[in-house]
């Protein structure tokens, strides 16, 4: 990384250089290309960053081992939105309880519900529970 720092350095100091040489008339072509230079680096550093990202991901896949870190599948993002269905519970109950009355509150709680254990069972599929194969019966020994 030092390698590449000390060469944009270096293309700094000639574009700075020959903006001292060729005068102001030239200072935006200079400039826009020093940017351009700098663009194709970050460009190059990012592609470099989403490519082993990416093999990172399939290799995890390949293993057959769970999704990698920092997926959607955080507890940090489950309990936002545990919050936030919480909070939209509030006007949520206060429209359908003003509207139809308990038929209306009924309603609403169980789109609340719902919505929660869709996302539960998404983000966790063996939450209900799983079935047991026969060699897993309680009833055999």
């Amino acid at each position: 990384m030092e390698a590449r720092d000390a060469e944009l350095k270096k293309e700094l100091d000639a574009t700075l250089h020959a903006r001292k040489e060729l005068g102001e008339e030239y200072e935006s072509a200079l400039v826009d290309s020093f940017l351009e230079k700098v663009e194709q680096r970050l460009d190059g550093a990012v592609d470099r960053r989403v490519r082993r990202q990416l093999a990172e991901q399939q290799m995890v896949v390949a293993r057959g081992s769970r999704a990698p870190q920092g997926s959607s599948d955080s507890w940090g993002e489950r309990f936002g939105f545990g919050i936030v269905s919480l909070v939209l519970a509030i006007p949520l109950s206060a429209i359908g309880g003003a509207v139809a009355d308990l038929p209306g509150l009924l309603i609403a709680w169980t789109g609340i519900v719902g919505v929660n254990v869709v996302q539960a069972a998404r983000h966790t599929p063996n939450i209900f529970g799983r079935r047991k194969n026969k060699s897993e019966s309680d009833w055999e020994e």
